[in-house]
């Protein structure tokens, strides 16, 4: 069991990776030893490991003026062709049981229906890369006052035996309702129940986003760095 628990652990380090070339490898495109989210989807980028060979085989992949985004333990060199726009010290947490609780509110799960108000309020809240149809990596819920979308929280990346919550946003409007810690309560709940462990990233200097997470029952599981990569101009 342990033996087994380490191997998924190790999963982690590289979670794009890990996530884009099994469960979610219907929506990704891939040249060679890289790999990346579909650009109507996101961003996420990565490499099968650090040779020479796989770092080139980046620069085949569609890089738009979002560049590509890598999240990994070890940093990323850019290879000929591509050239480090931004890095930023973030944290992983992963969380083995979380307490599940009624919210005091309506919660409803979102379709793809409910796409271009997601992407709305991804836009008007940025809580992380969003895009067009994002919401297809997984499932999503939400929180509609007077039938607009108000807060939503949901799935992101994928690895076997481990699930990303993210997407969680909350209206400016509507914030201080508990909506984002209920409905990320809720989700992380959906995903212990199918016998997967939640994960979720975290810019490092967030304390107040970490703190929220460490109540709803994570803990830090390792440092990561996210690197965009994008093509000289």
């Amino acid at each position: 069991m342990d033996g087994q628990q380490d191997r998924l652990i190790h999963r982690l380090d590289r979670p794009i990776w890990s996530a884009l070339t099994t469960r979610q490898a219907d929506i990704a495109e891939r040249e060679g030893g890289a790999v990346r989210l579909r650009p109507d989807i996101g961003v996420f980028a990565a490499a099968a490991d650090a040779a020479p060979e796989s770092r080139a085989a980046l620069t085949g992949l569609r890089c738009g003026p979002e560049g590509l985004w890598f999240l990994e333990v070890d940093a990323v060199a850019p290879p000929p062709g591509l050239v480090v726009y931004h890095t930023a010290a973030c944290v992983q947490m992963i969380a083995d049981h979380i307490e599940e609780r009624t919210p005091p509110f309506t919660v409803e799960a979102l379709t793809d229906a409910d796409a271009p108000a997601m992407f709305a309020l991804a836009r008007l809240t940025e809580p992380g890369p969003f895009f067009a149809h994002t919401n297809r990596m997984g499932d999503f819920i939400g929180v509609k006052q007077g039938g607009t979308l108000v807060a939503m929280a949901g799935e992101r990346l994928r690895p076997e035996g481990y699930t990303e919550v993210s997407g969680v946003c909350t209206h400016p409007d509507h914030r201080g309702k508990g909506y984002a810690g209920g409905l990320m309560r809720i989700v992380a709940s959906r995903i212990v129940a199918r016998g997967e462990m939640p994960f979720l990233h975290a810019y490092a200097d967030n304390s107040g986003a970490i703190a929220l997470y460490e109540t709803l029952g994570f803990r830090l599981r390792s440092a990561v760095t996210l690197t965009i990569l994008v093509r000289p101009t």
